[in-house]
């Protein structure tokens, strides 16, 4: 155990190779997601659909990540975390084929579904490689290292996907996934090393079950409910459904050896605290890929080209805090950095709010710069205290659970932009959404953004002190070349 008032280790070059190789996998997935985001009003054209509600494209593949999620742990521990690596990007590569190929909404659904599937082992699985990989005292500079290749992936989708659907065809916002896919399948396989541990029991399969009946209804209700899209009384049923799965799944862990879903590791404070966290601020961060193109090219008139160029400002943002990152907890500490940063992510997010067609490009720029470089920052502090406590033997549970409600919130996140902007729009009498309508629903998505960061106020000042070598009352200066 290092001594919590030693400057951190510089990273290995394994773990730094890891975490390089691992970011390609995640870069494929951000960039299919941004660059999608971008495309939905094009596509929704292609396929004769009202463009809000394509955002089914976006939430059948977080649901379907969410669904799969919990089973990664279990699966990686029993076949290896490099065959499950791998073989997850072969399935995501498919995947972007066949929704490439799709002729209309139901194909597409059920391609990123498939797509869904490879991204649920892809994410967590690498992940836990570099955290199987990486000391404890290297954690937040891996999470850094592993982080900015793979925001890559969000500040190139946006102004890419624009000129693809502008000047060519949304089908190749997918089959650009091909060679990415090829070249992260071949580095995989050359150069990361392959880890398992023996699963605690036989697989969980009624667990996977409940998780699958529970998010999936409650995904649906929350689709449907004040949209028109089916009755009133189904999307009562839908989400009455989903909370009573989750509630059988809750007495199932209680009495499973090694549930799909651990949630014993809620005993941990820093976990706790960190994922609870997590998940509102996640929900209201998750809203932003569907509703920005959507404003801007829907409310604004911008072509998916201007859109684009525009939206990659806030991930240009979070690429650019990834090497402060580790500075700044040591200088602020966890605790202060995800109270103070929480509150002013959140009011930047709300900044979105009041953006109008005659604002000078300049301006739009700069709040979304400055809100993706405080919200990178929020990022890497929850998902680096989340394990900070965590034992080798638990890593693969905290994982799966941290993952999964990471991608659940993201699902929420999205939905719920999608129901307030069509409540706003409903409300307002509107035919297609107009600026305030989406200015309605900015609002309250950054609400849910705020209410997370007073929940730091429950941690320790010394919470993640060992994480960063810092001394409390004391930042200690970084060494040179660091």
């Amino acid at each position: 155990m290092p001594d919590p008032t030693t400057h951190p280790t510089r990273v290995s070059t394994q773990t730094r190779l890891t975490a390089v190789i691992v970011a390609c996998a995640l870069f494929m997935q951000n960039l299919d997601s941004t660059v999608i985001a971008t495309a939905l009003p094009t596509m929704a054209r292609a396929f004769g659909y009202d463009p809000v509600r394509m955002n089914v494209a976006l939430t059948s593949y977080l649901l379907s990540l969410t669904v799969f999620i919990p089973a990664s742990g279990w699966v990686a521990d029993r076949f290896g975390t490099r065959n499950v690596f791998r073989a997850a990007i072969v399935v995501f590569t498919i995947g972007s084929i066949l929704c490439g190929l799709s002729d209309g909404l139901v194909e597409l659904v059920a391609a990123r579904v498939l797509q869904g599937l490879g991204g649920a082992m892809m994410v967590p699985v690498g992940r836990l490689l570099l955290l199987r990989t990486a000391a404890k005292s290297e954690l937040v500079a891996a999470m850094a290292w592993l982080t900015m290749p793979a925001l890559l992936g969000p500040v190139v989708g946006p102004p890419l996907g624009g000129f693809i659907v502008t000047y060519f065809s949304w089908r190749w916002t997918f089959f650009i996934n091909i060679p990415i896919g090829i070249i992260g399948l071949a580095a995989v396989t050359l150069f990361i090393t392959d880890f398992r541990e023996p699963p605690k029991g036989a697989f969980d399969l009624r667990g996977l079950a409940l998780v699958g009946i529970g998010l999936a209804c409650a995904t649906f209700g929350l689709e449907t409910v004040g949209r028109g899209v089916t009755s009133a009384a189904l999307t009562e049923a839908m989400i009455a459904g989903g909370l009573a799965a989750a509630f059988l799944y809750y007495l199932h862990a209680r009495r499973h050896p090694a549930p799909l879903l651990d949630f014993t590791l809620m005993r941990l404070p820093t976990f706790s605290l960190s994922f609870t966290a997590m998940m509102l601020f996640r929900t209201g961060i998750g809203a932003i890929p569907f509703l920005l193109p959507m404003m801007l090219q829907v409310g604004f008139g911008d072509s998916a080209a201007r859109s684009g160029l525009i939206t990659f400002a806030s991930s240009a943002g979070a690429l650019v805090m990834k090497p402060a990152a580790q500075h700044a907890l040591r200088l602020f500490g966890f605790r202060n950095t995800l109270l103070w940063n929480g509150v002013l992510s959140g009011i930047m997010l709300a900044a979105c709010a009041a953006f109008r067609p005659t604002w000078p490009a300049a301006a739009i720029y700069a709040v979304l710069l400055v809100g993706g470089f405080l919200r990178s920052l929020q990022f890497t502090a929850y998902n680096t205290l989340a394990y900070g406590d965590v034992k080798r033997a638990q890593m693969s549970a905290a994982t799966s659970l941290y993952t999964a409600g990471q991608q659940f919130a993201g699902t929420i996140g999205v939905s719920i932009g999608a129901l307030s902007l069509e409540l706003a729009r409903l409300a307002s009498g509107h035919g297609t959404p107009q600026t305030a309508d989406f200015s309605t629903a900015f609002v309250v998505v950054s609400l849910m953004a705020l209410a997370a960061a007073p929940i730091a106020l429950f941690m320790p000042a010394t919470a993640g002190d060992e994480l960063t070598g810092r001394r409390q009352g004391v930042a200690p200066v970084p060494k040179a070349g660091e």
